[in-house]
């Protein structure tokens, strides 16, 4: 997500980091790169001018450039100004007023609207506790239906639907009813995806959120169509309006335009990050932590968020007990690296933490994840217990069962010596408890 802006921004600033001295010229080019990244990343022109003009303002004053770390200050008024830019402040979505609490989704078709509904369902019941009911009111995508029954079940949300009516706005209705029934106390409803030049279909779009009375409207954008973007937003705005907007797709984007115009443009917030296909690939969209990531100063509390998502608390506390005692084997170290596959793209979650863990443009090959776990699978129950007692011979023999080599077989037994030194020092400095408890 947004990696060659990541790049593009970091070669310009470290021109200004660390240097005891900048000049309104060395300002001036710093600028000139900022402004053409942004362009490169597809953000809209005049969103670029303003942002690069606000920062030249704040930046050119003789406190900053004659202060004792200029270079610094500039890469704090580039942060705060990208805050702005992205919202500034972190708005979660509207869950109050009278039960059940309804949220219309809508979008383009192929947007990801159908999936956005199911991860809306799953993050309100993970992270909220709320107990979701999905509707599906999309009556014009041939097995629309079926497809969000399916997603429902995985996000353990409930399902409304009703296959003989024609008409959506009555389908909501007797979803609302349903959820009233059956105390569910968040109904989230799936409408048709439509053009924004339809004007029938923005027209029925109308009427279910006249109907409903949603606490949100959200407008699904598909990250990867850039400014083109911005237009849908604004004729969904003008013919049926939304009240914020959830980008979808964002992991395969690595410029950002959309995501840095949306808020300047429509003047409405962004509630949620969507990417990949599963039903937890949701996260709640933070302006300030979305320019750290930006500017490659991380995000520790996405994180552990997305840790979070994964952990089991009886798991780790045996976890813990197991490394207070020096019993940290190979069947938990391969545990782990499951663990660590299911958080997501390997480079994403480098991404998360401060500095430049990947160079721009490089990436993580996942196949070496499951190389290690074969070459696990492939020990005895002793040998993974006890890794000392692993020779060349029984090294060879692993290595013909996983089907790799001796030399993968040697580096896997590096790492995992590396790995329980490294928990040694940690129990010695006292830091393990926090560490399990944070």
């Amino acid at each position: 997500m947004f990696e060659k802006l990541t790049g593009r921004l970091a070669d310009a600033l470290n021109r200004l980091r660390g240097r005891g001295v900048v000049s309104p010229a060395d300002l001036q080019e710093a600028m000139r790169e900022i402004r053409r990244a942004l362009l490169e990343a597809d953000v809209n022109f005049k969103v670029v001018k303003q942002f690069v003009d606000r920062v030249s303002e704040k930046s050119a004053g003789e406190r900053v450039l004659k202060s004792l770390t200029p270079g610094q200050q500039i890469v704090g008024i580039v942060h705060e100004e990208l805050v702005a830019l992205l919202g500034g402040s972190a708005e979660p979505p509207d869950m109050g007023g009278r039960v059940p609490a309804v949220w219309l989704v809508a979008g383009l078709q192929g947007s990801g609207k159908t999936t956005t509904v199911a991860k809306l369902a799953r993050w309100a019941s993970a992270r909220r506790g709320r107990r979701p009911l999905v509707a599906a009111c999309d009556l014009q995508r041939p097995a629309a239906i079926d497809q969000l029954e399916v997603l429902a079940r995985r996000a353990g949300a409930g399902f409304w639907a009703d296959r003989k009516s024609a008409d959506p706005v009555e389908v909501a209705l007797s979803a609302k009813a349903e959820a009233d029934r059956h105390m569910f106390d968040l109904l989230i409803v799936d409408t048709a995806g439509r053009l924004h030049v339809d004007d029938e279909m923005m027209s029925q779009l109308l009427r279910i959120r006249e109907a409903v009375s949603p606490r949100e409207t959200f407008l699904v954008l598909d990250g990867l169509s850039g400014q083109d973007a911005l237009t849908v937003a604004e004729e969904f705005d003008r013919r049926a309006g939304y009240t914020s907007a959830i980008l979808t797709k964002m992991d395969g984007d690595s410029r950002g335009g959309a995501a840095l115009s949306f808020a300047g443009v429509s003047g409405k917030p962004i509630r949620f990050l969507g990417t990949g296909e599963g039903v937890d690939g949701l996260e709640l969209f933070d302006p300030a932590r979305m320019a750290g990531r930006i500017l490659g100063m991380g995000d520790i509390v996405g994180l552990v968020e997305k840790a979070q998502d994964i952990a089991n608390v009886e798991e780790a506390m045996q976890l813990e007990r197991k490394l207070r005692k020096a019993e940290f084997t190979l069947e938990d170290f391969a545990g782990e690296l499951g663990k660590l596959r299911r958080m997501g793209p390997l480079q994403d979650i480098l991404a998360l933490l401060p500095g430049k863990a990947l160079p721009p443009g490089a990436s993580v090959d996942p196949s070496q994840f499951v190389k290690m776990e074969a070459i696990i699978s492939s020990m005895t129950p002793s040998e993974r217990r006890d890794p000392e007692r692993i020779d060349g011979s029984r090294r060879k023999r692993i290595a013909r069962g996983s089907g790799t080599t001796v030399r993968d077989v040697n580096r896997l037994l590096q790492e995992f010596r590396a790995m329980k030194t490294m928990l040694k020092r940690v129990k010695k400095a006292g830091r393990l408890n926090s560490l399990f408890r944070s």
